[in-house]
């Protein structure tokens, strides 16, 4: 990638100009769930902006007016079935399924380890997924409208992908609980007192550019080491974090309630759990 390109892929557009990437979801699911494409993607780009030295920021938002849904459940089914379908029992299927969630870790964490500050832009819903994500950013800011969810929990999954290891940091170890625990919906107002937003701004991607500017007009290996440096403090029990629940989910994922999740989903019902 270089100065002044648009790179069109099929769950990302990334535009760069004035030493500034925008990084925008685009699907293809409804919301900006995020499916195979957004996975594989994902990493790509932020790694290869990580080394454009034509960029010196990056801003991530969603299209439609809404961030992002969260994990596509249909389209990631392929990755559940063998496991469902074998009951967890059979141990090469356990670390095949371990290192795809360790891949999915790893796309997230792309935006951790891009050497170049991330400004999540967040308008209308932020639930599951989408909250790892941001989690793994430098700098959010949201609309008043913003709604979000750490919301794994209603799917009997454990959350897996970073927001477990990283939101004790951001909020606090008593909010990351509350809200891992409970699943609930919050809104703007709430993700501003709890510090996980430190702007509201009713134009959210214009206060992200803004943003983004402001960064980029810092020096550049002085910004990239404010990144790093903070990074230094955290990193090693975000990535303990991240590999103990790959071996928790192997082991538990595949439960009678996780196949009530996606069974419930699928016919648009509540799911009944029996802790099994």
């Amino acid at each position: 990638m270089t100065a002044s390109t648009t790179t069109q892929l099929r769950s990302l557009r990334v535009d760069i100009r004035d030493e500034v990437a925008e990084v925008q979801l685009i699907g293809p699911s409804k919301g900006n769930a995020m499916g195979p494409d957004f996975w594989t993607e994902l990493p790509e780009v932020f790694d290869a902006l990580s080394t454009n030295d034509g960029v010196r920021s990056v801003l991530l938002y969603g299209s439609g007016g809404t961030f992002s849904y969260g994990l596509d459940l249909p389209a990631m089914a392929p990755v559940f079935a063998p496991m469902l379908a074998a009951g967890g029992m059979d141990a090469k299927l356990r670390e095949d399924f371990r290192r795809r969630i360790k891949a999915l870790q790893d796309s997230v964490s792309s935006l951790a380890r891009c050497a170049k500050p991330v400004i999540a832009a967040v308008d209308g819903w932020c639930i599951g997924g989408a909250i790892d994500v941001i989690a793994a950013a430098d700098i959010r800011i949201s609309s008043p409208a913003a709604r979000f969810s750490v919301r794994e929990v209603k799917v009997a999954i454990v959350a897996d992908l970073g927001s477990l290891q990283r939101l004790p940091a951001i909020i606090g170890e008593g909010a990351t609980r509350h809200l891992a625990l409970t699943g609930e919906d919050f809104d703007a107002a709430r993700a501003y007192a709890l510090g996980l937003v430190t702007e509201l701004a009713d134009d959210v991607v214009a206060r992200g550019r803004e943003l983004a500017a402001a960064v980029a007009a810092n020096p550049p290996l002085v910004v990239q080491g404010v990144k790093q440096v903070m990074n230094r403090r955290t990193q090693g029990p975000v990535q303990d974090g991240l590999d103990y629940v790959q071996v928790w989910n192997t082991a538990f994922l595949a439960s009678r309630d996780f196949g009530e999740a996606t069974a419930a989903f699928a016919e648009r019902r509540p799911p009944v759990y029996r802790g099994e």
